[in-house]
């Protein structure tokens, strides 16, 4: 820090400090004020200039310094000098105090919040240089944020100390009105029986309802700038449309239909969307097959000579179908038709913010309505690796469509859906090559989650190839190959067919958000704010098509935000919670996790104890042969506070439930631990875990005057 800042920084923590030294505060009171109001009064008459500059000097002092007590002195001065000058003073002093408070702020500590914090304050830069006058106005409007932080904060951002200046001045003169019109009518209380006076009570409550009247205006002005150059229809012929019949599409209609909104849902594909169809069932179908395949691996960890486990590629693949078929009905047209639902079939395209048009072959309709939810999904992502263009790769959406058994298969990705598919035509009896660019499989878990599963996946006859590069696709010698990079030096791998699962990307063209400027991510996903609104107040998105979390369950957990807000936001509106999202890999074994595990917690500078229990341990993980992978729960610094559980084993998915449940309703570990469960299961190992927490924190000095206590009686 420069001799400047530092003489700056002192000077003013200084004051701050004389005003709790002192006990300045005690000035700042309603009570003093009223009791001194004669003596004001008084002087007022002989020295009016004397006194408004002294109060002038002095409101300016007090919020330069973001001490407390700019509220009561705004009250004060309505009662001692009326309401038009009282409002012009107090306007005029509050936004000089203001600018000086950002002035210092900027100038001690513009630089070295910039410096450390750029690049995460990128975003919040390029919004403020474009918008900062805008949100500045809203802030001042709407009284939510201190004041003082406001002026702090501020300071720390790009934008111009005059644009602060005449923002504030205008931005905080109707809540400035407001506050003196409340002081004028304490100046005229001479008795208990002025507290019961029409104009008190009415300045209290036009006090207390302010910022309401305030947020609705910025809405409309908010409101009147996103929907400019956009006509807004009279009537609509929906209460609510919303756009694609996966697992968020389905929720928001349901809920909409549940409280008889009228609803449309437009699905241009399939109902039920990727989960059902190309994503969780079938997988999940076909991992159970290959579990089964795989126990003549493993017939003598059971106690048997062999196990014949003969099959049918195509077969399994029609159990598939069939399993897809058999819940098809839970997401039919038919059903949904039945709750109030008005299903379409097509594609849908934004014609305005409450204009869609539904085209499906030559017959092209409109539908209009108040509020529109796009819940348009995502699909596999494919990178532009050189010749990939020229090869018929595999991915989540047409792997289910094969009917022929790959004898070769290359997996490209390590994460939970490339793990997921390798090990399983593995153990079917594929030659599975996965490769992974990054150090370790599974990057978002725990290390020893990651290591666990390699192995799993290595023993299962999955050739695992982390730190490697995917070059190009070409053919040699008649034959498909993929050439990798590692450690400077290419390999060349041959296969008969890929499996691209490195990622997914939100579904969006063909909807026609760009004639509607609707910003999204790298990714593809829409931009929303924390009741999943977009640009346009009255369009959500929900789902994998917002993210950030792309899964099943997380899209129907959005899904009822997005249909209340969209249904009711009039009234109330919702903020997602995202504070406990749980997930599951199904590999074997699986890797289950809910909050935060230690490489995040690391990261995130969040202090935590660390709590282990293997399951190999455990008495029916022994019986069942299942012996493999532990519980590890991160607690809060000496507290049992549950911040995060990873699970891995059988049954992981099932097993992280009761932690779930923990920490969304704040149980700690020691609630955990005086749960009975019941014996022999492997639910058994969450109490487990408990205990482990609970033996390292046992009161070894209580204990120790317990065994005196002992020694006597005996």
């Amino acid at each position: 820090m420069s001799i400047k800042k530092g003489l700056l920084f002192t000077a003013l923590a200084a004051l701050i400090a004389c005003y709790f030294v002192f006990d300045l505060g005690q000035y700042f009171s309603l009570d003093y004020i009223k009791q001194q109001q004669s003596a004001f009064d008084a002087l007022y008459q002989d020295n009016p200039a004397l006194i408004l500059g002294g109060f002038f000097g002095l409101y300016v002092l007090v919020t330069a310094l973001s001490l407390p007590g700019a509220a009561i002195m705004t009250l004060a001065a309505g009662a001692l000098f009326g309401f038009w000058i009282a409002l012009v003073m107090v306007s005029f002093a509050s936004s000089a105090g203001a600018t000086l408070a950002f002035l210092a702020s900027r100038f001690l500590f513009h630089d070295a919040v910039q410096s450390r914090f750029g690049e995460r304050l990128k975003k919040l830069n390029e919004g403020v240089k474009k918008e900062g006058a805008f949100y500045l106005f809203t802030l001042r409007l709407v009284p939510v944020v201190p004041f003082f932080i406001i002026n702090l904060v501020m300071g720390l951002t790009p934008i111009k100390a005059r644009t602060f200046y005449w923002v504030s001045q205008v931005g905080m003169l109707a809540g400035t009105a407001v506050y003196v019109n409340v002081g004028t009518q304490l100046g005229q209380i001479d008795s208990l029986k002025g507290l019961l006076s029409v104009e008190l009570i009415g300045a209290f409550v036009l006090l207390g309802i302010f910022p309401w009247i305030a947020k609705g205006i910025m809405a409309r002005v908010q409101a009147g700038k996103v929907y400019k150059g956009w006509k807004k229809p009279k009537q609509f012929d929906r209460n609510l449309i919303v756009i694609g019949a996966g697992a968020a599409g389905l929720v928001s209609a349901y809920i909409a239909a549940t409280v008889k909104a009228k609803v449309t849902l437009i699905e241009k594909h399939k109902m039920g969307g990727d989960c059902l169809n190309t994503g969780c069932v079938p997988s999940k179908a076909l991992i159970k097959s290959a579990r089964v395949a795989f126990n003549d691996k493993q017939a003598e960890k059971y106690g048997f000579e062999a196990i014949n486990s003969r099959f049918r590629f195509s077969s399994m693949m029609e159990r598939v179908q069939q399993v897809i078929e058999k819940i098809e009905p839970h997401d039919s047209v038919e059903r949904y038709s039945e709750l109030g639902v008005d299903c379409r079939q097509g594609e849908a395209r934004f014609l305005s913010p409450w204009e869609v048009e539904i085209r499906n072959g030559d017959h092209v309709e409109t539908l209009t309505a108040r509020s529109i939810i796009i819940a348009s999904g995502a699909r596999p992502f494919v990178p532009p690796i050189p010749g990939i263009e020229d090869i018929d790769i595999l991915t989540s959406d047409n792997l289910w469509q094969i009917e022929e058994q790959p004898k070769r298969l290359l997996v490209l990705g390590g994460g939970p859906i490339g793990c997921e598919l390798a090990q399983t035509f593995a153990r079917l009896g594929s030659e599975v090559t996965q490769i992974e660019m990054l150090p370790r499989l599974m990057i978002r878990e725990d290390a020893e989650a990651s290591e666990i599963v390699t192995r799993s996946l290595k023993e299962s006859g999955v050739h695992v190839l982390t730190n490697h590069k995917a070059v190009r696709f070409s053919e040699e010698n008649s034959e498909k190959v993929l050439l990798v990079e590692h450690d400077g030096k290419e390999t060349a791998l041959p296969f008969d067919q890929v499996l691209v699962a490195v990622g997914r990307k939100a579904n969006t063209d063909g909807l026609g958000l760009d004639a509607l400027q609707l910003p999204t991510e790298t990714n593809g996903t829409i931009q929303t704010n924390d009741r999943l609104q977009s640009r346009y107040p009255n369009i959500y998105a929900c789902g994998d098509v917002a993210g950030p979390y792309q899964f099943t369950h997380t899209a129907a957990h959005q899904a009822w935000y997005a249909s209340v807000n969209a249904l009711f936001g009039f009234l109330k509106s919702f903020k997602v919670d995202y504070r406990v999202i749980p997930w599951c890999t199904f590999t074997d074994p699986e890797v289950a996790r809910v909050g935060v595990n230690e490489q995040e917690a690391d990261e995130q500078g969040i202090e935590y104890d660390i709590t282990r229990y293997g399951i190999d341990d455990l008495d029916r993980a022994i019986a069942d042969s299942a012996d493999l992978g532990y519980v590890k729960v991160l607690t809060a610094k000496g507290s049992d506070k549950i911040l995060g559980v990873t699970i891995v084993g059988q049954h992981a998915g099932e097993l992280i439930s009761e932690y779930v449940l923990a920490m969304k309703h704040g149980l700690g570990l020691n609630k955990i631990l005086g749960t009975i469960h019941i014996y022999p299961t492997m639910a058994e190992a969450n109490k487990f875990a408990a205990g482990e927490w609970k033996k390292a924190r046992k009161p070894e000095g209580l204990l120790r005057w317990v065994e005196r206590i002992h020694n006597v009686r005996r």
